[in-house]
Parts: structure tokens; C-alpha cells; sequence
């Protein structure tokens, strides 16, 4: 990061992880110390504790009169206790020798009479067990929700600072490129602040490249007309004079050729042009789609490739094309990928070697290969691959593909279109 951080997140984190850790403890002692307070001083009384052994007395006598229970019966004593979880009974005959002492443990001995006479019983209540349990509870629970509330701070505090960087990185990607992008703090936000700013100064920066490319591109296209006007100056004076006739036979073939190879030489150049706006141009092409018949367009298209290679010396070879369907296309593209195919087998094939110019449909796919010799000491990838990045950048755009393979002999380019019945 480009901004120096003088305060970690991970410093502010553990900072505020310790102050919600002292606080829930500070407020988890103090519920508990309340609570501990209420249950000795209130709960535990006197007056409350005798109330609750009357009670526990009187559950117990009714229990022993509806049973006929003996002073001797333990198991019903142990039942009576096991179903009354904070009250434990103990029976004693009546004039024991230890009455005082066990008085002095347990507080009283209170007369019982059971079905085989007079007995002494001890009371025990427990219950403040379970109001410490729920003191203790109330008290974790409080010094969780304190750390719970102080973390939530933090991190809210943090989240608003992440939202505001947010609302400013979006107002630069909907283009308000002047807006500086800064965030308060010295901590990693501030400082991922500062980079996205320092990105936004290079977008600007890189915009401005792009100007200037484009004004560059505007000098190519003022140059490159310049080079078209002067073959297309020598085509319509060679034309001129073939119109005017008083031409000897030797005379015109010779104004024709001259023609036809400045002809050629335009072409060459509008497909330079062509190629290289399409590959580095910034606008996506807008497609003519209309449906044709595919054996129909084939058969223009390459029978068009096929007489062009014929009549620079090369051997063309066209199985016929028996499938049929339909292709919706544009038919200008198409052609400007043949077109490419064409001019490299004249650059690049071997004219002692036939070329296959061939098609067929493969399920939803119409399959058009153009495969040749490879001419030796030759290459058959231009330095740029301008001709291939084209017609790549072609077919995805109509919804097809292109591929080549070369195994150093043979060259074969294969494009296909979508095609239904």
C-alpha cells in the first residue's frame, strides 16, 4: 500500500476485543456479586427458610400418614428425597442421645409420628442452589451481550467507514473521475483509500494515452488514404483509357493487367485496414443477420475463393456440398473470412499441391476447412496474425468458431457457423 499504516486494523481489533473482554467481565462479577447478595440476605433469611421447611414438613407428614410408613422405612425416606431435588429429610428416634448436636448441624429437629410411634426429623433446604444457578446464568449471559455490544461497535464503526469507501468507488465507475477517494485514519482503510485513488489517477492518465492513440489512429487513417488514392488515381486513368478506345489489342491487355494490379493493390490495402480496426479497434461490429440457404452460399462463396486460386496457378479441389440447412449470417463477414484464407494460401501454399476447399454439417454446425501443402521455406503465420486474430474475432461475433492446426506440412483453417433445418 502506498499510504503508510500508523494504526493496524489487527491493533484497533485486539484493543477493542480487550475493553469488551474487561467489560463483560466487570459486568459478569457485578450481576453475580447482586445476585449472591439478594440470595444470602433475602432468599436464605430466617423467616424465609422456616417458611419454606413448614412447608416441607407438612408435604412430608401427609406423605408419611397416606403410606403408614414406619421410622424404620429408609427406602421411603430415600423416595421422598429423590422426588424433592433441593429437600433432604432425615429421621432420628425419638429422645436421641446426639439431639443437641444434631440440632446444632441442622438447625432443629422437628417431632414426627410415624405408624411404630414418635421420631425426630431433620430438614435440609438446598433450593439456594438453584437460584445461584440462575444467577450465574443471568450474569454470563449479561457479560456476553456487554461484549457482544462493544464488539458491534467496532465493527460498525469499521463497516461505515468500508461503506463510505464504497459509495466513493462507485461514483468514480459511474464516471465522476474528479472525485478524490480518501478515508479518514491511518490504518489499512485509509491507506486501500489512497491506492484506489492513486487507480483512479492512472485511469486518467491511461485515458488520456487512449486520446492520444485515437489521434494517432486518425493520423493512420489520413495516411492510409492517402496510399489508396494513389493506385485508385492509376486504376480510373488505366480504365479511362481502356474506355476511350484506339488501343492496339497488345495495348489494352497491357492497360488490363495494369489495371487489375492496382486493383489488387487496393484490395490489399482496405483489408489491412480493415484487419487492423477490427483487432484494435475500441467499437464492437454491428452484424447484417439474414437467413440464406447454406448450399446456396457455399457454393457463391467458394466457388468465388475457388475461381480466384485458379487463377493464381493453384490446383483447387471442392468436393461438392450435398447436406443442407440454413445459416443466419452476415454474408460480408463470412466473405471477409474467406477472403483471409484466400490471401494467405496465395502468400503461403505450395502451388504444386492441390488445395481442398471443402464443407459439411456436423449436427448444429456447418463445417467449412480450407487445407493446403505448406510451401517450403515459407512461413504460414504472419509476424502479427493479424489475418487469424480477424478471423477469430469474426466468428465468435456471428456465434461460430475458428481453429487452425499445422504440422509443419499441411495447413488447414477450419470456421463453422450455426446452422438449422
Amino acid at each position: 500500500m502506498s499510504k503508510s499504516v500508523t494504526r493496524s486494523l489487527n491493533a484497533q481489533l485486539l484493543f477493542s476485543q480487550i475493553i469488551a473482554v474487561v467489560s463483560s467481565v466487570a459486568v459478569f462479577l457485578g450481576v453475580l456479586a447482586a445476585g449472591n447478595y439478594t440470595v444470602e440476605h433475602y432468599y436464605m433469611s430466617p423467616a424465609n427458610v422456616s417458611s419454606r421447611k413448614a412447608a416441607i414438613y407438612a408435604e412430608f407428614a401427609s406423605y408419611v400418614r397416606s403410606g403408614q410408613f414406619t421410622g424404620q422405612n429408609e427406602g421411603a425416606v430415600a423416595a421422598f428425597n429423590r422426588s424433592h431435588r433441593y429437600a433432604d429429610i432425615a429421621v432420628y428416634p425419638a429422645g436421641t442421645p446426639n439431639s443437641s448436636l444434631i440440632a446444632s448441624y441442622y438447625g432443629k429437629l422437628y417431632p414426627m409420628t410415624f405408624s411404630d410411634g414418635a421420631y425426630a426429623i431433620t430438614i435440609v433446604d438446598s433450593s439456594d442452589r438453584h437460584e445461584r444457578t440462575i444467577n450465574t446464568v443471568l450474569a454470563t449471559v449479561s457479560g456476553i451481550i456487554v461484549f457482544t455490544v462493544v464488539q458491534l461497535g467496532y465493527t460498525g464503526k469499521l463497516t461505515r467507514r468500508i461503506l463510505a469507501l464504497s459509495r466513493k468507488a462507485a461514483q468514480v465507475s459511474a464516471g465522476d473521475m474528479d472525485t478524490p477517494i480518501t478515508a479518514e485514519g491511518g490504518d489499512e482503510i485509509a491507506a486501500l483509500a489512497d491506492d484506489i485513488d492513486t487507480m483512479r489517477r492512472s485511469v486518467i492518465e491511461r485515458l488520456g494515452s487512449e486520446k492520444r492513440a485515437w489521434e494517432a489512429n486518425s493520423e493512420l487513417i489520413t495516411a492510409m488514404s492517402h496510399d489508396i488514392r494513389t493506385p485508385m488515381t492509376s486504376l480510373l486513368g488505366y480504365l479511362e483509357l481502356l474506355n476511350g478506345g484506339g488501343l492496339s489489342e497488345g495495348q489494352r491487355e497491357a492497360m488490363t493487367a495494369s489495371a487489375y494490379g492496382k486493383a489488387r493493390e487496393l484490395k490489399d490495402l482496405t483489408d489491412e485496414l480493415f484487419r487492423y480496426f477490427l483487432v484494435f479497434g475500441r467499437t464492437e461490429l454491428q452484424l447484417d443477420n439474414q437467413r440464406y440457404d447454406a448450399p446456396m452460399l457455399l457454393s457463391q462463396l467458394l466457388g468465388e475463393a475457388a475461381f480466384e486460386l485458379q487463377d493464381q496457378g493453384f490446383t483447387v479441389v471442392q468436393p461438392p456440398f450435398t447436406d443442407s440447412g440454413a445459416v443466419v449470417t452476415d454474408a460480408m463477414y463470412v466473405k471477409r473470412v474467406v477472403d483471409n484464407l484466400v490471401s494467405n494460401i496465395r502468400k503461403y501454399a505450395d502451388p504444386a499441391s492441390p488445395v481442398v476447399l471443402s464443407a459439411e454439417r456436423r449436427g448444429p454446425e456447418l463445417s467449412v476447412v480450407f487445407s493446403n501443402t505448406v510451401r517450403r521455406g515459407g512461413s504460414h503465420v504472419e509476424s502479427s496474425k493479424i489475418g487469424v486474430r480477424t478471423c477469430e474475432k469474426l466468428m465468435q461475433i456471428m456465434g461460430g468458431r475458428f481453429t487452425v492446426t499445422n504440422d509443419g506440412e499441411h495447413y488447414a483453417a477450419e470456421f463453422t457457423l450455426p446452422v438449422e433445418d
